[in-house]
């Protein structure tokens, strides 16, 4: 067949290269066939519709100069003619720029006056707006007072705290016209910055302006304004803060010296002046504003180390603060407050100058201690961050230890001529090769502290060995024992404070009411605010939560809990968050009605943070625990192993099921594993003895069910004689019979064992041929589906083939009967030609003829 197929494409090719036309045919087919192909695919272009043109994004009433073409040449034209421009770009399609919508309309309602209000739709594809920006989320808000900006919004899309970011921007500098006003300014915790200029000369200073821009670069860094600046005028009144020449910038701080800008050592521009401000100022208080997004913003504030969250009510429009934030502010202020009133009895040169000291033990003398404090003398440190470089000998070195003994100890007076606990010398030394560091070293001798009890004992102590007698007593917090408490402890904190309305989740998680209006009635109730209070410490991974008591106020329980998490042996309680647990809704629900059916049991118990330890800890039962999470995988698989074990031991009742989801209940450290899935068993009257199921065997329900045998209870308490069979009137046949029942459950237990092992063997075997038949008919099933292609590939190769030689064979057939045809046409040529010739054969006789006549004529 495949010779009968190439001679007739040969006979077609000889026929095409014959006939010409047939070629040209062909290719005119062809060109008319990509012409049709290109004007069907030109067609399907217009099939997507165009973008409809957008819309106004705020109402008409709105004064808000809605740009939603996206111009933003309109922008710069109407920002120009305003003093503050109060830009709002959004993307319609975003439901936070819906959200923020209402909002901003609040506010421009409120200030429509003062600020100009303009909103510009930065999606819109054909807009100058989104050629030019590139935003990454939606929406965006850019405040520009005058020139300077943009001023980019960074808190929360609520009207409150937008109107306060815009009151901040419309009066960035506080006015303070005398004395008392200064003081005032000055009282608050916040960092204070005070600029002096007299405006004799010229309406503005060239100093202000640049102290103004200053003002407004911080709110770029802080939407809150935490940092205010003030501007004085007068110079009497400036006296007050002792600045004396013009164009001086005053950095107020509670605890070190004051700073003032060195407009020697730094240019005086707005950049390098907030730089300045950030780096020297002192923070006691610190706001958080998570962003409610991924962000790490917590978790670089909770490595830096424990920190007490303070979630309380704020308004951001208020003029005083909220009395909660005011209470927390004060104590905060009292514990960073180490000035000399601590150091009342040390050496006062060193300890109003440094807070770098550290504490060091003589060996020798268990009842001598020396401080050693660090004091920088060069000129530019009141102008430089403070830097604690103790050499590396303070931390036991001999060379040192050598040193305060010979230059501090001689100097202690006798204990037995003061009339004081205390004895003290101190000593300054330089530091090697240093002219501009020493280090001052105090030493004191420390007395046990007797009371009226002890000293009737002192007598009788008197025979004791010094070596027993205790060096230190257990110090006493002087005063209201919160003040300066953060130099007194290793465990220092940092406060901060979280706006209770924004971030009531994180209360929640932390161990809050998950009512927030109910918590809020019982915060009333107790302390008059809706305060939440809890101490994170992120290295131990515990938390602690502030229990309000009912005669205490805010400042008595948050004073009480800041000193017992200082204490060397806390006193407070890991709090443990864990699920609500449903168990107490349902039997509420089943009791109220009487009459219906009681509730039924479950296979499992799924144990919580509250009924943790109450279950396993049962001394009736044997416990076995499963520890999961949802998102384990491996946990997911073997929840049908659990169910069949649960179902085996239902009938059981000293025997209890249980798991505990830890990524939702927080346990014990004691009760922890450390990876999911684990299996731990609670025998009953013996909890200390709990095991864990080994991780080298598979968890399959027979060997579950051999460790619990082999573990429970029941079977330990068998070799237990009862106290009835070891007293008086013990019977040898009772104990006989005892022992014989003893070895028939033994027995019965093997048998058990034994049938087990046969009954998994039984079940892996079958499980094995299950597998085995499912990848059989998974085989079979594809074999039918690749026969039944192979059979639709052959019909359609059969009749592909049947019309090919259909096709050759009209090709043939044509060929044929133009062989014919030519074949009939060489005969007629031929004919024709013969016929010609003989025409011209008797034409040419025929001339002959004549000129033969015509010669014999002549």
């Amino acid at each position: 067949m495949l010779r009968r197929v190439r001679q007739s494409l040969r006979q077609v090719l000889f026929l095409m290269a014959r006939r010409p036309d047939l070629l040209c045919g062909a290719i005119v087919l062809g060109v008319l066939l990509v012409l049709a192909v290109k004007f069907t695919c030109s067609r399907a272009k217009n099939v997507v519709a165009a973008a409809r043109p957008p819309v106004r994004f705020f109402s008409p009433d709105a004064p808000v100069v809605d740009l939603y073409l996206g111009q933003l040449d309109q922008v710069e034209r109407l920002r120009s003619v305003a003093e503050v421009s109060f830009i709002f770009f959004y993307a319609p399609w975003c439901a936070h720029s819906m959200a923020a919508r209402q909002e901003v309309q609040q506010v421009a309602k409120k200030l429509a006056k003062q600020v100009q209000f303009v909103a510009v739709n930065c999606w819109w594809s054909q807009g100058k707006c989104r050629r030019q920006n590139r935003f990454y989320h939606y929406p965006v808000i850019h405040l520009f007072y005058r020139r300077f900006g943009p001023i980019e919004y960074r808190g929360p899309f609520l009207a409150p705290y937008i109107e306060s970011f815009v009151l901040r921007v419309i009066t960035p500098l506080t006015y303070l016209p005398s004395r008392g006003h200064v003081e005032e300014f000055l009282s608050y915790h916040e960092p204070r910055v005070v600029g002096f200029f007299q405006f004799n000369s010229s309406p503005q200073p060239p100093g202000y302006i640049t102290f103004l821009s200053s003002a407004l670069q911080v709110l770029k860094r802080d939407f809150r304004g935490v940092v205010r600046f003030g501007v004085v005028t007068n110079k009497q009144v400036a006296g007050a803060i002792s600045l004396t020449e013009d164009e001086t910038v005053f950095l107020h701080r509670r605890f070190n010296s004051s700073l003032i800008f060195p407009r020697n050592d730094l240019n005086f521009t707005s950049e390098a002046i907030c730089r300045w401000v950030f780096e020297n100022r002192e923070t006691v208080l610190q706001w958080l504003q998570p962003p409610g997004t991924k962000s790490r913003l917590l978790e670089e504030e909770l490595t830096k180390g424990p920190a007490l969250l303070l979630f309380v009510p704020h308004d951001p429009l208020g003029s005083q603060p909220s009395p909660a934030l005011q209470q927390v502010a004060d104590i905060a202020v009292r514990y960073h407050s180490c000035d000399n009133s601590h150091h009342s009895s040390w050496d006062k040169s060193f300890s109003f100058h440094s807070l770098c000291c550290q504490s060091v033990v003589l060996p020798q003398s268990s009842t001598s201690v020396c401080e050693v404090c660090l004091s920088l003398s060069w000129p530019s440190f009141a102008t430089s961050p403070l830097h604690c470089l103790f050499p590396p000998s303070i931390q036991g070195g001999d060379i040192f230890q050598t040193y305060l003994r010979r230059c501090c100890l001689h100097q202690l007076p006798s204990p037995v001529s003061i009339n004081s606990a205390t004895a003290m010398g101190c000593s300054n030394f330089l530091d090697s090769y240093s002219p501009f560091s020493q280090y001052s070293a105090c030493c004191r001798k420390v007395e046990p502290q007797l009371n009226e009890s002890q000293a009737k004992e002192e007598s009788e102590m008197q025979s004791v060995p010094p070596s027993l007698i205790p060096p230190f007593s257990v110090p006493q917090p002087e005063g209201d024992g919160i003040t300066g408490l953060r130099c007194q402890t290793n465990r220092t904190l940092r406060f901060y404070v979280l706006d209770v309305a924004l971030n009531w989740p994180l209360a929640v998680r932390l161990g809050a009411s998950g009512n927030r209006s109910a918590s809020l009635e019982q915060e009333d109730d107790r302390s008059g605010d809706g305060s939440f209070a809890a101490i994170v410490n992120l290295k131990d991974e515990v938390h602690y939560v502030l229990q309000h008591t009912p005669a205490a106020t805010l400042t008595e329980s948050l004073e009480a809990f800041i000193r017992n998490f200082s204490a060397p042996y806390s006193l407070l309680q890991r709090h443990l968050v864990g699920e609500e647990d449903r168990k107490g809704a349902e039997e509420e629900a089943s009791r109220s009605d009487e009459h219906t059916q009681s509730p039924p049991r479950f296979l499992i118990t799924e144990l919580t943070t509250s009924s943790f330890l109450p279950s396993v800890m049962d001394l009736q039962k044997d416990v076995l625990l499963f520890y999961y999470t949802q998102w384990c995988g491996f946990c997911s698989v073997l929840n049908h192993i659990i169910i069949q074990l649960a179902r085996l031991l239902q009938g059981n009742g000293t025997i209890t099921v249980a798991r505990v989801n830890v990524a939702r209940n927080d346990l014990p450290w004691e009760f922890m594993v450390d990876h999911v899935p684990s299996i731990l068993f609670f025998p009953r009257y013996r909890k200390h003895l709990s095991v864990k199921f080994p991780d080298n065997l598979p968890i399959t329900l027979p060997n579950l069910l051999r460790f619990i045998l082999q573990h429970s209870g029941s079977l330990h308490h068998v070799h237990k004689p009862s106290v009835e069979t070891e007293g008086p009137g013990h019977s040898p046949f009772l104990g006989s019979e005892f022992l014989t029942l003893q070895r028939e459950v033994q027995a019965l237990h093997h048998a058990r064992e034994r049938l087990s092992q046969q009954l998994a063997q039984l079940w892996r075997d079958n499980r094995r041929l299950k597998f085995e038949a499912r990848a059989l008919e998974t085989e079979n099933a594809e074999l039918q589906r690749e026969r039944r292609s192979l059979e639709e590939q052959h019909r359609e190769k059969s009749r592909q083939l049947s019309e090919a030689v259909r096709r050759l064979q009209e090709l043939a057939d044509a060929s044929e009967n133009l062989l014919n045809e030519n074949t009939l046409l060489r005969v007629l040529l031929r004919a024709l030609t013969d016929r010609t010739e003989a025409r011209e054969q008797a034409e040419v006789e025929r001339k002959e003829t004549e000129q033969k006549r015509s010669h014999m004529a002549s």
